[in-house]
C-alpha cells in the first residue's frame, strides 16, 4: 500500500504578502496581530504551509500505521467565516484555559474564533505556551 503524502507542505510563499492580500480589514488586522503574538511566543519564523496556513516551527510525527511527516507546532488560517488556529498538542491537557478563553469553538486540533476581540488574549497566550511545553515534553495526547 502506498504511503499517503500530505498536500499541505511548508513553502517559500511570502507570509506578509498573503496577509496583505486579505480583503476584510478586520480579518487582516487580526491576522497581523496573531502573526505578532505567535512569532513572539514561539520564537519561530512564520512560514506558509500550503496556500493559506501560516505555521510556526515544525516537528516530525509518526503514527502507529507507519504514516509520518512534518507539520508545524502551531499555526493559523484566516478563513472566510472565522480563524482556524491549529493547536497541535490537542486540548486534553489545556481545559483549564478553555473556560476563561472567551467565545470559541473546538475541533480535534483546531480552535475556531470569529475575531480576536472575542477571546481573552492573555489566556490565549498561556494556552499557546502550554501547548508548546506539551509538544516539547512529548506528553500531548493525540
Amino acid at each position: 500500500m502506498a504511503k499517503y503524502e500530505l498536500k499541505t507542505k511548508v513553502n517559500n510563499k511570502d507570509v506578509l504578502a498573503f496577509l496583505d492580500s486579505l480583503e476584510d480589514e478586520r480579518k487582516k488586522s487580526d491576522s497581523f496581530e496573531l502573526l505578532h503574538i505567535l512569532t513572539r511566543l514561539s520564537g519561530e519564523e512564520a512560514r506558509m504551509w500550503g496556500s493559506n496556513i501560516i505555521g510556526f516551527g515544525s516537528y516530525h510525527y509518526k503514527y502507529a500505521s507507519g504514516q509520518e511527516g512534518d507539520w508545524f507546532k502551531i499555526g493559523f488560517s484566516p478563513r472566510k467565516q472565522r480563524f482556524s488556529i491549529y493547536i497541535m498538542s490537542g486540548f486534553d491537557q489545556l481545559s483549564e484555559y478553555l473556560g476563561s478563553l472567551g467565545k470559541h469553538k473546538l475541533g480535534k486540533g483546531c480552535l475556531y474564533v470569529n475575531k480576536l476581540s472575542d477571546i481573552n488574549i492573555a489566556v490565549f497566550e498561556n494556552l499557546v505556551l502550554q501547548s508548546f511545553e506539551l509538544l516539547k515534553s512529548g506528553t500531548q495526547k493525540s
